[in-house]
């Protein structure tokens, strides 16, 4: 329901930042800024941007919107000037509402714009508006957000505590981990050593294990088949799981094929390597919030470090452009840009 909760949102700030239109009672059958029409035209538009999963109807958005827009006409909207949408900007980035404080981040204000923008649009097309203050506007811009990744001693902690982990534990506790032990070590191992994706990771079968090319089959976004390679620590690694543990399970029925199970000899889901990955990880750093996606970039940086050839990278990781790859990994150039500074030094 995102479109309609940032209605919503705008709505607040105006009834907020105008006494006169929160004392106002205003009949909402004659007045109402939402119509019949653009309330489906919300849920359309909602639906489009959540995608499939979102359920909500027209009523359901109707509802709240018409809780907080009854003392809102739509002269007051038209009457609206460019400076006001400049403080609603502001307003976003921290404001109170019902005694707690809320905050948006660039994403959070640009997303927000949008559904104004599309708003007033509605009204203006239909001409029951004039007056479109969003249309000077700019977009609030979009920075690419930082890529977070492990450093080599955290790669190095992270390892050491998956394989030795259950050390000082006793009891139930102590049979659960010695029962995954391999099993996440090989998983982790994979990641670290691969790059592959966590939907790739659980789409794995036995059978795209190829040992003697050192190479494992994967199907990558888009259902198109690729090779991975890897090296002698992930040989080990899934040989050991393999050999020695995946080898004692037999699995549910529907389940014999896959690599990866879980405890209760299904599959491995996305959301239980995430979960994994994340009770580890937060063990090593709490602050980085770390996921399968960051070990992911936390290989991508470590072979751009040891190749310094992007091209490669890109294709190991199974990126369409190597654009995406260079945009990921811009801050190791700068680095190289930086140590090169005082490189060439000229004189006697």
């Amino acid at each position: 329901m995102g479109y309609a909760s940032d209605l919503r949102t705008f709505f607040r700030f105006l009834l907020s930042a105008n006494p006169e239109l929160s004392a106002r009672q205003i009949d909402a059958k004659k007045n109402i800024v939402i119509d019949d029409d653009a309330k489906k035209n919300i849920v359309i538009d909602d639906n489009k941007n959540q995608g499939a999963n979102d359920h909500t109807d027209s009523s359901d958005n109707a509802a709240v919107l018409d809780s907080y827009i009854s003392g809102i006409s739509l002269k007051d909207i038209e009457s609206l000037k460019p400076v006001d949408i400049e403080e609603y900007m502001e307003y976003l980035k921290l404001y109170t509402y019902a005694g707690r404080q809320y905050s948006n981040d660039e994403r959070g204000i640009h997303r927000k714009i949008a559904s104004l923008k599309s708003f007033y649009l509605y009204y203006q097309k239909r001409e029951l508006i004039s007056n479109n203050p969003t249309t000077v506007i700019d977009m609030p811009k979009l920075h690419d957000k930082e890529i977070i990744r492990l450093d080599s001693e955290e790669v190095s902690e992270l390892l050491n505590l998956v394989e030795h982990a259950g050390d000082n534990l006793t009891g139930r506790k102590k049979v659960f981990y010695e029962k995954n032990k391999l099993r996440n070590i090989a998983i982790f191992t994979l990641f670290l050593g691969t790059g592959i994706r966590v939907s790739e990771c659980v789409g794995l079968n036995i059978e795209d294990v190829d040992f003697k090319e050192c190479r494992i089959r994967i199907i990558r976004k888009g259902g198109k088949e690729e090779y991975v390679y890897f090296g002698d620590d992930v040989a080990d690694a899934l040989e050991n799981y393999i050999d020695y543990a995946r080898s004692e399970i037999v699995p549910r029925e529907g389940h014999e094929h896959a690599l990866f199970y879980s405890i209760q000899r299904r599959r491995m889901t996305v959301q239980a390597i995430e979960d994994l990955v994340k009770e580890y990880a937060t063990k090593v750093t709490t602050f980085k919030h770390i996921t399968p996606h960051k070990l992911r970039s936390t290989y991508g940086t470590a072979l751009y470090r040891q190749t310094g050839d992007i091209y490669l990278v890109a294709d190991v990781l199974g990126h369409n452009d190597v654009n995406t790859t260079k945009k990921h990994y811009a801050a190791i150039d700068d680095d190289k840009k930086r140590s090169a500074a005082g490189a060439v030094k000229w004189g006697n």
